[in-house]
């Protein structure tokens, strides 16, 4: 390194303008070039070349005078473009995951909009089951709890819930007969 390179480090890093103006003058190009080759796109380029010598101008103390400034600001550089790749990765996963949601809302919407006649009927049938049975019921479809932690829940065996979905789901068959096709799905899923 050389003795005008050290004392403009030297300057640069004690907060003079100038130095920081010669140093981006000397560098911006090439660097803008090297971050090209990871980036690929000019604009993105730029501002993260810029954003960069932001960064170095923000953290300025830092930079020792002993350095080579080009290799540390090429490294800079990379990171921050590395940094880029990896944010635009989280936003692509991010938009496609959110697309995908939107897509099966859609198509669930479209595909099986409640029928709330059916639905009162499910409510009923269900509300008539024996007290035990339909509290097995509802913590097993709607909780969503599995049979040790339903009888964990209401201190009885796994047996004896499994005795009580059986039942449970015995009776709504018969209460729900007409509307069995409709009525599986709901029942699986509830």
């Amino acid at each position: 390194m050389s003795k005008e390179e050290s004392q403009l480090l030297t300057a640069f890093s004690n907060g003079d303008q100038r130095a920081f103006e010669k140093l981006f003058n000397e560098h911006y190009d090439a660097t803008c070039r090297y971050v090209m080759r990871v980036i690929r796109d000019s604009d993105t380029t730029e501002e993260i070349v810029q954003s960069t010598f932001v960064n170095l101008w923000e953290k300025r103390e830092l930079i020792r005078a002993d350095i080579s400034f080009k290799s540390y600001l090429f490294r800079s550089a990379y990171n921050t473009a590395l940094n880029y790749i990896k944010h635009q990765k989280v936003v692509s996963n991010y938009v496609a995951r959110k697309q995908e949601k939107i897509e099966v809302a859609q198509w669930d919407y479209v595909s099986h909009q409640p029928d709330f006649e059916l639905q009162k009927k499910i409510a009923d049938a269900i509300s008539e089951l024996p007290p035990q049975c339909q509290k097995v019921f509802r913590l097993s479809r709607e909780e969503g709890l599995k049979y040790h932690e339903i009888a964990d829940e209401l201190g009885i065996s796994k047996k004896t819930v499994e005795v009580h979905m059986g039942k449970a789901l015995k009776m709504l068959r018969v209460r729900l007969k007409d509307y069995l096709m409709f009525f599986l799905p709901l029942v699986v899923f509830m």
